[in-house]
């Protein structure tokens, strides 16, 4: 029997401007940290390139050290892009994912904030013919209000609305697959943090 092939064959994480000057702004802001750590885990087990984007760095700061970011021996990017514009979607980082090749991808988004960059770059993508998933245990916003009615939104243009766990398990589609053991110890070893996660920030 041939072994099993992942459901989903060519994902990609963006992480929209997680930055230390936001700690104190963001409603639930560790809550947003913590599943961005573990989609960067599951990105080394799985293989995914990942896309980061800063907003004015000079004046808001660096991404946040305890993910990591092209660190030594942290998680390497394929863009980690400064910007002024809202949407990641910039030349720099249109550049290193094009590099990838030109086959439609699936998209996946972490960060900050949901009703401005984060909606911004979904439906960038969303033009440029990709799926987008966009987890709701991994965005956030200044004001909690603002987040579902983003959400709901980006549902209505089409984007996938999802969670990190259901989002890693449709990316493996197979308990078959070399990587199972791995991501399903990684979802348990990150299940108090998901469920907290969950509880904040999926309960509007």
């Amino acid at each position: 029997m041939a072994a099993p092939a992942r459901r989903l064959v060519r994902p990609t994480l963006f992480i929209c401007d997680l930055q230390e000057k936001f700690r104190n702004a963001i409603y639930e802001y560790p809550k947003v940290i913590a599943t961005t750590q573990k989609m960067l885990k599951a990105s080394q087990i799985l293989d995914i390139p990942v896309f980061a984007t800063t907003q004015l760095r000079g004046k808001l700061g660096e991404t946040c050290s305890e993910l990591g970011l092209d660190a030594q021996d942290g998680v390497k990017t394929q863009a980690h892009a400064d910007k002024s514009a809202f949407s990641m979607w910039v030349p720099e980082v249109q550049k290193a994912f094009n590099a990838l090749g030109s086959e439609k991808r699936e998209c996946i988004i972490v960060g900050i904030e949901s009703h401005i960059c984060v909606t911004q770059t979904t439906l960038d993508l969303l033009r440029e013919g990709h799926k987008v998933y966009v987890l709701a245990d991994g965005v956030s916003s200044c004001n909690p209000q603002e987040v579902p009615i983003a959400l709901n939104r980006l549902r209505t243009e089409g984007a996938v609305v999802t969670t990190s766990e259901s989002f890693l398990y449709e990316c493996m589609g197979d308990a078959g697959i070399g990587e199972f053991k791995q991501i399903s110890g990684l979802v348990r070893e990150y299940s108090s943090k998901t469920k907290e996660s969950l509880q904040a920030l999926c309960k509007f």
